[in-house]
């Protein structure tokens, strides 16, 4: 138990890196970032795997030495305890005046009643009675069994906890993903249909559970001062036959009341601003595009963002290349212009603008190389290979006009909402254990060990015939806080007292 408890006390050590240092699985952007800031320092602990930290061979190491050092203190105790259970109470010591709680007694009454008032007396103790010559028997009473019941309940949940969050770990996934709010389906099909996707150790994303949600509609109040009271998304879902049926059942999605399916939670994250804007090129032909703007005010909900549009009609890939359009900037959904400045004063959508410059030329979109859908490459502007050629705030149904004569239109704003998808099949047996958990170690700390003789001798001197002469004598096995005051309760109870 010493070796479980400093590995236990290591296990805690050792996951702390993962809490001070960037972790590859979450952010693998962030941690080439700290490994460029920090030059070899920032390696050695990347080949020292400080950045996979609950996946590294120490941290493994640690965790699998615990599990084996939990099962070797409990085997051996398991069956000292069944052992226990199935022994006697210890016979009755000779001298119980040695005892650390001891009373003796002379009472009117022969030993057989006095045998028989003390099984009454402790009922629910495991006893045992012996005969001692002489006419002298005594009973040996020992309770309490259930606090060594309790401490191996514990350290078996201990183990069972350990295991579970293993498994978990190696099965689960979590993935998050924007949806608009205008009757945008996601469909669990694979990890393409996410933005960011988490995986376990044992998961490759091509087993995932399928089901799919339809968000509707998304509503959200605010107190005056601008801080969210509710947000609640209108969404409808299929699993299981209602994919093959095409049944959609309705769920009102909320914060901290997620939508439980197919063995996955979907939660309700946040939610922002998409723009819609129309381009109509001079040849007549539109593209229309709306994509999800990132707020960069969680207050206001002030967002920015960048659509990205390719001129239809154009196959020579030189020519695309130069057509290329990017509109970015700033979206309010409650416009304060400062100036011409474009400001937010509330995140609710009641007077919605935009401030926009129209980027033209190459936007990278076919080097190969990922790049976010918030900003364009800035890269490419520094090069000169993308331009901006107009520049102007716009309210719905206003449009500006470019150079060419392409004509770019604000339409109005649709709303996005953020969900997450968490899938850890051990999450029931996590709770369970913790219960068990609880429960072991209050029931360990709760009930005491406490042993306690009666002898019952016939008195034998002459003036005492037909007395009986009673000792009574306690030990405490573990916590002695207490005893003494049971143990005067119990003694007064097992014999009747008369002055001899």
């Amino acid at each position: 138990m010493r070796t479980a408890l400093v590995l236990l006390f290591l296990l805690a050590l050792a996951a702390m890196p993962g809490a001070l240092l960037p972790q590859r699985s979450l952010n693998a952007a962030k941690v080439a970032e700290y490994i460029a800031a920090h030059g070899w320092w920032g390696r050695l602990l990347d080949r020292l795997q400080f950045y996979d930290v609950y996946s590294s061979v120490w941290f493994s190491a640690v965790y699998v030495l615990l599990f084996v050092s939990l099962v070797g203190c409990l085997v051996p105790r398991t069956f000292e305890y069944v052992k226990s259970l199935r022994a006697k109470p210890v016979i009755t010591p000779r001298n119980l005046s040695r005892l650390p709680h001891h009373t003796r007694s002379t009472v009117e009454h022969g030993v057989d009643e006095v045998l028989t008032e003390a099984r009454t007396r402790l009922r629910g103790w495991r006893i045992a009675e012996h005969d001692e010559g002489g006419g002298a028997r005594s009973i040996s009473a020992e309770r309490g069994y259930l606090r060594e019941t309790g401490n191996l309940v514990f350290h078996f949940a201990m183990l069972g906890l350990v295991v579970a969050l293993a498994l978990g770990k190696m099965y689960n996934y979590e993935g998050q993903v924007i949806v608009l709010a205008n009757g945008k389906e996601f469909c669990n099909s694979g990890t393409l249909s996410y933005d960011s996707f988490r995986p376990g150790l044992r998961v490759d994303g091509t087993d995932l559970t399928p089901f799919c949600v339809k968000v509707n509609g998304f509503s959200a109040r605010y107190l005056p001062n601008g801080q969210a009271e509710s947000f609640v998304a209108d969404v409808e879902y299929q699993s299981g036959p209602d994919l093959e049926s095409g049944t959609w059942r309705p769920y009102r999605l909320a914060v901290n009341d997620p939508l439980r399916t197919a063995g996955d939670r979907v939660y309700l994250l946040g939610h922002g601003y998409a723009p819609t804007f129309t381009v109509t090129f001079p040849d007549g032909q539109r593209r229309t595009s709306t994509i999800q703007w990132q707020p960069v005010d969680q207050v206001t909900l002030l967002s920015a963002g960048a659509n990205k549009l390719d001129r239809p009609g154009v196959t020579d890939p030189a020519e695309s290349r130069q057509t290329q359009l990017a509109i970015t900037g700033l979206l309010a959904p409650t416009a304060v212009f400062r100036g011409t400045l474009l400001d937010s004063g509330f995140p609710d959508l009641l007077n919605p603008a935009v401030a926009v410059d129209v980027l033209r030329g190459d936007l990278g979109l076919n080097s190969g190389r990922s790049q976010s859908i918030f900003e364009v490459d800035r890269s490419m502007v520094d090069r000169g290979r993308l331009s901006r050629v107009a520049r102007a705030n716009l309210k719905p149904g206003q449009e500006i006009r470019l150079d060419d004569g392409t004509t770019v239109r604000f339409d109005r704003v649709e709303q996005w909402v953020s969900l997450q998808v968490s899938h850890d099949p051990t999450q029931v047996w996590v709770l369970a254990f913790a219960l068990l958990l609880i429960a072991g170690l209050g029931t360990s700390l709760v009930v005491k060990r406490r042993r306690l003789w009666v002898r019952a001798t016939p008195a034998a001197s002459a003036d005492d015939q037909g007395r009986t002469v009673v000792e009574v004598g306690g030990l405490a096995r573990t916590d002695r806080a207490g005893y003494g005051e049971q143990f005067d309760r119990l003694a007064a109870e097992l014999v009747r007292r008369k002055e001899s």
